[in-house]
């Protein structure tokens, strides 16, 4: 029978054990999408926090530049070119971090793409392309880092989905729709896994200065911004909290849970 510790018992939390829960050091971190906007945001605080980090995304050179700019400030990184459609792509990321670091504690499936046909006109080209990337390949990169991610001692996806999974959707159907089955098999691993000590969960987004949000145009912008409580676009710097909480040790005892970062579009 195991012993009941009481506050008693354990030193008083201080300045250096709380910065403790969130030390990344010595750990490996992929992120998808991490050349620009949120991917690239939580691939610097993954940095900061001391992570050796891989930045993939389609183009080699943005991953060239996304490593060089992380560098910069110290960090241990590798830009890997991968499209997450491709599922052979897929492979050759998990063995380009592995030959270069040893192994993966955390992997972060942010890449994604906002294909927008209306329900109606949708094409099988277009439906391909938005659940291979959104769906299939989050899915088959963590299939992919499974035998690595079981010999962490810090094991923890976080597949970043979209509070358009929670809401009507009408041009971005398939995205939404693609990011809420991500929803579900994110509490599908979470189950599967946790006996394995692999802690899942996601991570929610509204409306983020990006340049996917960008792209929408100044009445597409002004529409999402004035559509949250806090009636304003996220900065990408404003995931990274929860994206270190949910992958640090500061949430160990979080799995199978998804963190809305929306400014509260959801709960309006």
């Amino acid at each position: 029978m195991s012993q009941t510790t009481t506050n008693a018992d354990r030193p008083l939390l201080d300045r250096p054990a709380l910065q403790q829960l969130f030390d990344l050091t010595g750990r490996v971190a992929i992120v998808t999408g991490g050349t620009r906007g949120i991917g690239f945001a939580i691939a610097e605080g993954f940095a900061a926090a001391g992570a050796k980090v891989v930045v993939a995304s389609r183009k080699a050179d943005a991953c060239a530049s996304a490593a060089a700019r992380l560098g910069e400030g110290g960090a241990e990184v590798l830009g890997v070119p991968c499209h997450l459609g491709d599922i052979d792509a897929l492979d050759d990321l998990v063995a380009q971090t592995t030959d270069r670091f040893g192994g993966i504690d955390i992997v972060v499936n942010n890449a994604a793409n906002a294909l927008a046909q209306p329900l109606g006109s949708f094409t099988t080209e277009a439906w391909a392309k938005s659940f291979d990337v959104n769906l299939r390949g989050p899915v088959f990169l963590v299939q992919a880092a499974l035998p690595h991610l079981r010999a962490s001692e810090h094991a923890a996806v976080l597949n970043v989905v979209s509070a358009g999974a929670y809401l009507f959707s009408n041009h971005v159907a398939m995205y939404a729709a693609a990011k809420a089955a991500l929803v579900s098999f994110t509490k599908s691993m979470a189950a599967d896994f946790a006996r394995e000590g692999i802690r899942v969960n996601a991570l929610a987004p509204g409306a983020v200065d990006t340049d996917m949000v960008r792209a929408t145009g100044p009445a597409g912008m002004e529409m999402m911004a004035g559509a949250s409580l806090l009636a304003r676009l996220a900065d990408p710097h404003e995931m990274i909290g929860s994206a270190l909480l949910l992958c640090s040790d500061a949430g160990s005892f979080i799995t199978g849970q998804t963190i809305h970062a929306d400014g509260g579009l959801v709960p309006r």
